[in-house]
């Protein structure tokens, strides 16, 4: 087992798995976005409280879960990187932050929506889950900032990955905000005590819309991992044998 995740940390041997693994993530998950949206969109009853205007969850939740998934995963691969010197570790996490920034963009967006007709308001700057999200952002586009901002590749690896595990503080502090303090957002809907307090009839799309976004966050994730790998190693011998034994099979 320990050889094979060595091989894994390979840049050239990752860069072969991930091209193989790529369609398993990206056809169910679309397969499972395509079913969750039909159901939640046309066959999902109308809320006896919210109406139709619920029917935003199908989006909003999937965004808000992967904005939190994506900085943990940006966060658990920088402390890699960082401690044990894995260039795989850096480029996984230098790949995944650009989507946690457009999940997260997308989940403030669609809870901006929902918001309105629900509590009357398109922004509470008050409410813990709005804000904490909101800094979440702030902090993908810190980070980006700053792997931009620094030239040399090993040292911006480092001084972002520091930023990324001070910033992962705040994962916890939005997911437990509805149960810490006083909020607008309402509590926990899928994952408390008796079980989630939905009907199975709004559940089932919204947990397909959850695992689909999921796996085409992988996907992306895959792509962009592999196009990081290219640019990292692309002074290295592989790299040019790659791209001459595939200039030479177009031929």
């Amino acid at each position: 087992m320990w050889k094979f995740f060595h091989k894994l940390a390979s840049p050239p041997h990752f860069y072969r798995i991930a091209e193989s693994l790529l369609p398993w993530f990206a056809i169910p998950g679309l397969l499972l976005i395509g079913y969750g949206a039909y159901a939640g969109l046309f066959v999902a009853p109308p809320d006896y409280q919210q109406g139709d205007a619920f029917r935003i969850i199908y989006v909003h939740v999937p965004a808000a879960y992967l904005s939190m998934m994506a900085y943990m995963v940006m966060a658990i691969s920088a402390g890699i990187g960082l401690i044990w010197r894995m260039k795989l570790a850096h480029a996984v996490s230098a790949a995944a932050a650009p989507l946690g920034a457009w999940f997260t963009f997308l989940a403030l967006a669609t809870g901006s929506i929902w918001g309105r007709p629900m509590w009357g308001t398109w922004w509470e700057w008050g409410d813990p889950r709005l804000t904490s999200e909101l800094v979440l952002l702030f902090l993908y586009f810190g980070y980006m900032a700053l792997r931009s901002a620094i030239e040399d590749t090993t040292k911006a690896d480092r001084a972002s990955a520091v930023l990324a595990l001070v910033g992962a503080v705040n994962v916890p502090i939005i997911h437990f905000s509805v149960e810490w303090w006083s909020s607008l957002h309402q509590g926990p809907t899928l994952v408390k005590k008796g079980g989630p307090a939905m009907d199975t009839a709004m559940l089932y799309p919204l947990l397909a819309m959850i695992f689909g976004f999921t796996l085409l966050f992988g996907a992306l994730l895959l792509r962009r991992v592999r196009t990081e790998v290219l640019y990292r190693e692309r002074r290295k011998r592989w790299v040019r044998d790659m791209i001459l034994a595939n200039t030479g099979a177009s031929k």
